[in-house]
């Protein structure tokens, strides 16, 4: 079934499958299914282990986050998006700044294809600016003249407009998408760090209290949990934390 926005801490939470190895993937789904909505395969462990990863996490019982970040002329990216569709892949991106034909011309096939096969609609999200940028990137490198929150809201109402069902954004941006897209479009939010976790490669990095309270619907944690001596200690604290945050009223 299509993605709905989720009413628990356990449902809202994605678990990045950030690693190389197919053993390892099952190992940390055997482990950990019972504590997550969704396991993310992103471009690292889908050219490792192929579509094996996800038929895996599908025979365990547990959900698929596709986070290809599909990004290539319209029709590339429709047909690899109605590939994911027949494999039962129901919930997947594609970047936004690929353009409002690449996405409306997406979201065209894949339903098509969701309905040749009696499935539901997938959920396609849109993503707006990679976690690992910051105002710098955006202005010196991309030239752009917007700071990250306008330009992220210019991007999310391209998605809108393009009947895609939400964005992948950063958890300061919530608030002015909320205004442009409206309470049903979903956000997920990456680069989610617990306090206790090291930042990495990120750089709008948020806590998993702070994207709560922002109002996002799903968050995304990879390595405090997969590199995690104690893997089910540090996902337990998470959804304490999700748990905590959620009886908090929201920061509009």
């Amino acid at each position: 079934m299509a993605v709905i926005k989720p009413t628990t801490a356990k449902e809202k939470l994605i678990l990045a499958l950030d690693v190389d190895d197919f053993d390892e993937a099952q190992q940390l789904v055997k482990e950990l299914k019972d504590y997550v909505g969704y396991f993310k395969v992103g471009i690292q462990l889908y050219t490792s282990c192929g579509y094996d990863v996800v038929d895996m996490i599908q025979n365990e019982g547990s959900r698929v986050f596709f986070d290809g970040k599909f990004h290539d002329i319209p029709n590339t990216v429709a047909r690899a998006s109605a590939n994911l569709v027949k494999r039962g892949i129901n919930f997947f991106d594609v970047h936004i700044k690929g353009g409002s034909k690449m996405l409306s011309t997406t979201v065209k096939l894949a339903n098509e294809t969701a309905k040749k096969y009696g499935m539901d609609n997938p959920t396609i999200l849109g993503v707006t600016l990679l976690s690992s940028f910051g105002q710098r990137t955006l202005t010196q490198e991309l030239a752009v003249g917007l700071n990250i929150e306008e330009y992220v809201t210019q991007l999310a109402k391209m998605a809108k407009d393009a009947c895609l069902s939400g964005v992948v954004a950063g958890a300061s941006e919530v608030s002015q998408i909320r205004k442009v897209c409206g309470e049903d479009f979903i956000i997920v939010c990456p680069a989610v760090r617990p306090t206790w976790s090291v930042v990495d490669d990120q750089v709008r990095v948020v806590t998993p209290t702070d994207t709560i309270q922002a109002g996002v619907d799903y968050i995304v944690v990879g390595r405090p949990v997969v590199n995690a001596d104690d893997k089910i200690g540090a996902i337990s604290l998470i959804i304490d934390e999700i748990e905590e945050a959620m009886v908090c009223p929201v920061d509009k």
